[in-house]
């Protein structure tokens, strides 16, 4: 699931599939040898140039502040509003920058944009020194305007239809009027997120990575103050308000740059507007028949989100409130295990359109290996010490210990499907980057969303949230495994069996660790303590539990960092 305030699906350095193919890349660290190579003759790692890795490193760090930052603004949410009608009103209201994000910032506009911004570059390349000829100019005047009038129409429709949105995503609410406030409040987001998603491409396309990485740092700061300071006179409404300042926010972090990169709009003469709307249309149509897929794999993926709060708004007061907050911190082990594949996704996309499938195979397994270890050991961190994390990061204010053992609770049960999240984010870039269309990775997705929808029905009448969080898992890990099966046939030939028992390992070690945790955590009674030694537990435990059961990815990292420790003395 995409996360609008953390950030987790912005891929700055990605390359939409049917973009050109760059140069072959040097190895992470300037060659440094890959802890995860099979040792395969002819299977070479994958490399990383200079500038991609600069790109990605500073990249990294803006996505990783984005998520703290938006780890702060669930605690000031947390803080002042705790798991309450208020907070779930909020919630409810957030689905619409939620589902914004996805399409118009991290996933649909850049596929869209990005190759019809590099065709106006190669065309204006080409032009050289002819005046009065400047097919990036062009473009900008044909779509911005365009764009700016459909955005605004739908954001206009979404204001004065809020009541009957907020019936459609929560009928079960006692009192909608709060959110009804907030959803019209958000729903400004509609334009400014499809501006920003607008200005990400140009960006991108111009190889400026570092505006749209810290789009999402920019949006929490919004929220944040926000929230701060009006929290008094106007409650949950003002993280509302926060929402649609943190959305203006974003446009202005990358605007002096967009300015300076892209030629300000100007009327051109009617020819060259004729060649310019041309150069507009082509790559667009072209970029569609790649987008069609990729938006609705997203669009059932986001609906996940959307039928868990339908199911939570029939369950007490502060339901979706817990959903919320023990997702959004079981899923950071998930976030910086997908920064790997996010990284590597170029390289993948460079091998397959270079028909070397060998060099796609041998790198899309060592990512599914190596985001498996992170996700894994961060899910034995999650199911040994959800108490202790959920009391420090929200047990203040509003939030109470009642809220804390709910929202912890559900939080372990979340974990259980973490693997598959990492997995579908994981799984979901090779089939994007063969440059063709393929709908496979949406009809995954759509039957995980039939499932999750299934099983939510059946559990949450009886288990509550607990059935929510459970039928979460059960849908993302069967679309994670349908990709696992059908991404060798179909795009990558990759072992998925070999794949299956290497990951089955790494389960394996991340429940005895977890198990370990579990029983650890009650005998230090300060929650900070606690979590403290469970740091060092948990990954003690998960290493030497991997080294028993033979994991190939534990017993490599751990010979690589032997060897590395060695050679520094």
């Amino acid at each position: 699931m995409s996360d609008a305030g953390t950030g987790t699906g912005t891929r700055a350095g990605a390359r939409p599939a049917h973009a050109a193919a760059p140069p072959p890349l040097p190895a992470p660290g300037g060659g440094a040898e890959d802890p995860l190579s099979p040792g395969t003759a002819g299977g070479e790692a994958p490399r990383l140039g200079s500038f991609l890795a600069r790109a990605a490193a500073g990249t990294a760090v803006l996505t990783v502040l984005g998520a703290v930052l938006g780890l702060v603004r669930d605690q000031a949410i947390a803080r002042y509003f705790g798991a309450s009608d208020a907070s779930d009103a909020f919630l409810i209201a957030w689905t619409v920058p939620e589902m914004a994000a996805t399409l118009l910032i991290e996933d649909g506009m850049a596929l869209l944009l990005v190759p019809a911004f590099s065709l106006a570059l190669t065309r204006r390349a080409a032009a050289g020194e002819t005046p009065g000829s400047d097919p990036v100019r062009d473009l900008v005047a044909t779509t911005l305007p365009r764009l700016f009038l459909l955005l605004s129409g739908g954001a206009a429709l979404l204001i004065a239809g809020a009541p009957w949105v907020v019936g459609l995503l929560a009928p079960g609410l006692a009192d909608p009027r709060l959110a009804v406030d907030c959803t019209r409040l958000t729903s400004v987001t509609v334009l400014t997120f499809g501006i920003t998603g607008y200005f990400s491409a140009a960006l991108r396309a111009h190889r400026s990575f570092l505006p749209p990485a810290g789009v999402y740092a920019a949006y929490n700061l919004g929220i944040i103050g926000m929230t701060l300071a009006l929290h008094a006179a106007w409650g949950v409404r003002a993280a509302a308000v926060g929402v649609a300042v943190g959305s203006v926010l974003m446009i202005l972090t990358q605007l002096p740059v967009f300015l300076r990169l892209v030629p300000p709009l100007a009327r051109p003469r009617p020819p060259r507007f004729r060649r310019g709307r041309r150069a507009a249309r082509t790559a667009p149509l072209l970029g569609f028949a790649v987008l069609a897929p990729v938006v609705l794999f997203v669009v059932s993926r986001q609906s996940q989100v959307l039928v868990e709060r339908f199911l939570a708004s029939t369950l007490p007061a502060g339901a979706i409130s817990h959903l919320n907050y023990a997702q959004k911190v079981a899923q950071m082990p998930m976030v910086l295990s997908l920064m790997i594949c996010t990284v590597t996704f170029p390289v993948v996309a460079q091998a397959m359109a270079a028909g070397d499938r060998e060099r796609a195979r041998l790198r899309v397994e060592r990512d599914l290996a190596l985001a498996g270890m992170v996700v894994l050991l961060g899910t034995a961190v999650v199911l040994g010490y959800a108490p202790q994390i959920i009391e420090v990061l929200f047990q203040r204010g509003a939030f109470d210990p009642a809220d804390t053992a709910s929202t912890a609770q559900v939080m372990r049960v979340y974990a259980l499907g973490l693997l598959g999240h990492c997995l579908v984010g994981a799984l979901s870039r090779p089939f994007f980057s063969s440059g063709r269309p393929t709908w496979f990775p949406a009809f995954a997705m759509g039957t995980g969303l039939l499932v999750t929808t299934g099983a939510g029905y059946a559990l949450t009448y009886r288990f509550g949230v607990d059935g929510i969080a459970t039928a979460n898992a059960l849908g993302i890990s069967s679309t994670a495994l349908l990709l696992l099966m059908g991404l060798g046939t179909r795009v990558v030939p990759i072992r998925a069996r070999a794949v299956a028992l290497s990951l089955g390992r790494l389960a394996g070690a991340s429940l005895a660790a977890g198990a370990a945790g579990w029983a650890c955590a009650p005998l230090v009674p300060d929650p900070v303590l606690s979590l403290a030694v469970g740091c060092l537990l948990v990954p003690a435990v998960f290493f030497l539990t991997g080294l028993a059961l033979r994991s190939p990815e534990v017993v490599s990292l751990l010979a690589l960092t032997r060897r590395r420790f060695l050679d520094g003395r």
